[in-house]
């Protein structure tokens, strides 16, 4: 059997499964990556008589919707338009908790309370832009800044209003301007439209299933508000994975800021380090230095998983897998988004690119390539892909290297990239000859021979 047909296979079957054991009246899933065509599938019924269920039915996809409002703030910031590190009050004028700084409310650690004041959930009544920040007097802060994850859907509609009056507009008009547009996202809305599935709460003892009644959130849309199909969340996935192959312009957000959002800043339990977050993002590692990035959604009647695949053998770039279900409570697809990137990949991996001969290593740099050593312990320096590279000889294979580009005008000073000691400078030390003799890299002192820290070669007597 071809590998892709096999592929497409096992996919399909295990789309069907969840949607059958978790009892979903209507699944949609898409698949991108950069070396095939979309892969899309859909089971069930659309709810819509007149709209019948494929891959153009829109969802509603809940908090997914954070992830876009997190890379405004980031485009704003890039921008030079707010700093990470602002109070809230430096931008909106707020009656209460204005000290939480934007980093803490991307990251969930301000503390603020999961939801706006008043029972939202239980009068489906969502506050309007201004009633949101007005009702931050009567909103608490549940917890200290910085003591621990706790989500908040509050927060991030304060970032939304924050971004949209910084960008003298709406939230949504923000948002289509600046995102959805640039990245061709044509199917996602703020408002459902007439091909919207139907979002069910199915009988936990019956094969009864109910509509469910949709809130438009008001003040809260930037935190829950979209809609969108499977197609256009992969492709969404696959930018939040690998924008410089979806947005290779840096239309929207650049690769370091991308980069800058993935790091964690938070477990989301102290016990279980299996989740986490960073700016906006949850970071889901899957071991082997493989993450999945992005976001799961819920609302009435509605859930989504939507995560993009970063590094991993057989990995082809612009992975991204959106899930998205008419059934408030099968959280098996929660699980399902990660299982479609893993099969992506162990049963379909990209192509394994022949290497091939390159320039050599500039001449200034040819005498530094080899073994060197510090603190003990052997480092080998190498030229690959036009850099300079350093890895510890007892590195894990799958370990990246550490990259040092040259500081402009100072080709003897070089600053670490990527890798280990990422943003230390390394420091070349020549002879009369030219040659370098000695190095120092985040200040440690490197040589061709072992030595102790004052000098003396360990072989002497």
């Amino acid at each position: 059997m071809e590998p892709l047909t096999n592929a497409r296979q096992r996919l399909e079957r295990a789309v069907r499964r969840v949607q059958a054991d978790a009892r979903v009246p209507a699944l949609s899933v898409a698949l991108h990556r950069a070396d095939r065509e979309l892969w899309t599938c859909t089971v069930g019924s659309s709810g819509n008589p007149e709209h019948p269920l494929g891959p153009g039915s829109r969802f509603r996809v809940g908090s997914v919707t954070k992830t876009f409002t997190a890379v405004l703030v980031l485009q704003a910031r890039d921008d030079g338009l707010l700093d990470l590190d602002d109070p809230v009050s430096a931008h909106l004028d707020v009656p209460a908790h204005g000290g939480a700084t934007l980093r803490a409310l991307l990251s969930h650690t301000a503390g603020y309370q999961r939801e706006p004041h008043g029972d939202v959930w239980d009068v489906l009544a969502a506050p309007d832009d201004r009633r949101l920040l007005d009702d931050l007097a009567r909103a608490e802060r549940v917890l200290p800044a910085h003591r621990r994850y706790h989500y908040s859907n509050l927060g991030v509609a304060v970032l939304g209003q924050l971004v949209a009056r910084l960008r003298g507009g709406t939230w949504a008009e923000v948002l289509q301007e600046r995102i959805l547009d640039p990245l061709g996202l044509a199917a996602t809305t703020v408002e459902p439209t007439a091909g919207a599935a139907v979002g069910y709460l199915v009988d936990a003892y019956s094969d009864a299933a109910r509509p469910e009644p949709q809130l438009d959130m008001g003040g809260v849309a930037p935190a829950a508000q979209l809609w969108s199909t499977a197609t256009d969340m992969a492709r969404w996935a696959a930018f939040l994975a690998t924008p410089e192959i979806i947005d290779p312009g840096a239309l929207v957000l650049s690769r370091d800021t991308l980069d800058e959002m993935r790091w964690p800043r938070t477990t989301t339990d102290e016990t279980l380090w299996t989740g986490g977050f960073g700016l906006g993002l949850i970071l889901i590692p899957q071991g082997g230095r493989v993450l999945h990035v992005g976001h799961d959604g819920a609302m009435p009647g509605f859930l989504a998983g939507v995560y993009g695949r970063r590094g991993g053998e057989g990995n082809p770039g612009a992975l991204g897998a959106a899930v998205l279900a008419s059934s408030g409570t099968a959280t098996e697809i929660n699980e399902l988004v990660h299982e479609l990137l893993t099969i992506a990949v162990d049963a379909d991996p990209a192509e394994i690119r022949p290497w091939s001969p390159g320039p050599p290593a500039p001449p200034q740099y040819r005498d530094i390539l080899g073994p060197w050593w510090s603190e003990g312990f052997p480092h080998t320096f190498s030229w690959h892909d036009g850099t300079l590279q350093a890895r510890a000889a007892d590195a894990p294979a799958d370990r990246p290297p550490s990259v040092f580009r040259p500081i402009p005008d100072r080709p003897d000073t070089l600053r670490t990239v990527s890798g280990r000691e990422t943003g230390e400078l390394l420091r070349l030390t020549r002879n009369d000859t030219g040659a370098v003799v000695r190095m120092h890299w985040a200040t440690y002192r490197f040589t061709r021979h072992q030595e102790t820290f004052d000098g003396i070669a360990v072989s002497e007597g």
